[in-house]
């Protein structure tokens, strides 16, 4: 399937050393929900979610406590050899936190600026001037990002004033979206008129409901040059946020719109945080717009798969991929392309397994008790045993091709 055509284009941004926009791969972002006073806490959640497949990590920067930890964090980062940009999420005082806090200001690779949380009236400009004078001293990028939660209401009440004034008939939901992207907009200017280059900004307008993203990021991608950042403010949780984030977001990309994405998942009570990075990755490698990690196909189940071997088998293969794609990315080279399948019963367990790069066919109900494995088309080997074997003897078939097609040549070999 090729990859959606990237027909809005946009101004390329460097973020720390990854560039957003200017028809550079779609970059993924993740956002850390530790105390960030807690720069150990916080340095390995960074980690984290950067080798599940984030390309920026941003952290809340609320309190002198967390702006005095940012230069630990990111620190450790790199003690760790973690390179991802980190970026800060400033709401309400982030003039006063980067201004009295300058080693904050140097150890973050962007600021995230909410227009509608940075003070009222003539101190709002003042404020969100000042943030964007700190990132020119500093040579930082910006997102300017606008929240439906966090509007600036004297924009929308003079809105809704001028529809009822010249009967203009909009909806309550098109005066809203349309302030999200004239706030996005008007604070663009204000940012260039504190001295910010247009290559230093990135916008993003999130909202909740799948449709009311659309319609915006559709408008704002007509107005503006500068890269969009895509997400819903709030996805919810599990299936919900998975569905309602991929039937949003999807849409936009396979236009082209798009150029750094979040999904904003609520993870369940001590959930793990990667869940997020891992849902965005898929949905990129999904579209044919980047590849992540080897991908698994498996069949969903049926009245012939009554033996769940298929299903923990399928599930642990995906685990085992995720726990060694930190190292394989760095000792394998295009690993992300290789394809498994791990099918239930005869129906389309061979076709499918012969598709993929390595594909194993389990037996459903009253088929012999044999798996038969496919190794580039190829009937390679018949695997027999209890789960735990088959999950031994398949994972060595896949540690061996993956050793043997994309290790990283030498330069003495090149």
């Amino acid at each position: 399937m090729p990859a959606p055509v990237r027909l809005h284009k946009t101004v390329g941004v460097k973020v720390g050393h990854v560039q957003v926009g200017g028809g550079a791969p779609i970059v993924v972002q993740s956002m850390t929900m530790t105390d960030t006073a807690d720069a150990r806490g916080t340095a390995q959640q960074c980690i984290e979610l950067a080798e599940a497949g984030s390309d920026l990590v941003r952290i809340t920067v609320n309190l002198p406590e967390s702006a005095a930890a940012v230069p630990e964090i990111k620190q450790r980062m790199l003690d760790a050899g973690c390179t991802a940009p980190l970026i800060g999420d400033f709401h309400y005082n982030g003039h006063l936190l980067l201004t009295k806090f300058p080693a904050c200001a140097a150890a973050l690779d962007k600021y995230r600026i909410n227009p509608g949380n940075v003070g009222t009236g003539a101190r709002r400009d003042e404020q969100f001037a000042t943030i964007c004078k700190v990132a020119v001293d500093h040579a930082k990028p910006v997102r300017i990002g606008v929240n439906g939660g966090s509007l600036n209401q004297d924009l929308v009440l003079a809105r809704m004033q001028e529809n009822t004034d010249k009967d203009l008939g909009l909806t309550s939901e098109d005066i809203l979206n349309d302030c999200m992207v004239r706030s996005a907009l008007q604070s663009t200017d204000l940012a260039l008129d504190a001295g910010l280059r247009k290559d230093q900004i990135i916008i993003s307008c999130k909202v909740s409901r799948p449709r009311d993203l659309i319609a915006v990021y559709r408008d704002l991608s007509r107005r503006t040059s500068q890269p969009l950042h895509l997400g819903l403010t709030e996805a919810g949780m599990g299936m919900k946020g998975l569905v309602w984030s991929a039937s949003s977001m999807g849409v936009l990309l396979n236009e082209g719109i798009g150029d750094t994405i979040r999904i904003s998942l609520t993870p369940r009570p001590n959930g793990d945080r990667r869940d997020e990075v891992y849902a965005a990755c898929e949905l990129l490698q999904a579209l044919g717009l980047r590849a992540f990690a080897p991908s698994v196909t498996a069949c969903p189940g049926c009245g012939r798969t009554t033996s769940s071997t298929f299903q923990e088998l399928a599930e642990r293969t995906q685990d085992y991929i995720r726990e060694q794609m930190p190292t394989w990315k760095r000792e394998y080279e295009g690993v992300e392309n290789l394809t498994l399948a791990v099918m239930g019963c005869i129906v389309n367990g061979p076709g499918e397994s012969k598709a993929a790069n390595i594909g194993i066919s389990l037996p459903g109900t009253g088929e012999e008790p044999h798996c038969p494995v496919y190794i580039d088309g190829r009937h390679a080997t018949t695997l027999k045993g209890t789960y735990e074997e088959l999950d031994i003897a398949f994972r060595q078939l896949v540690n061996d091709y993956v050793a043997s097609h994309y290790a990283r040549q030498t330069e003495e070999v090149r």
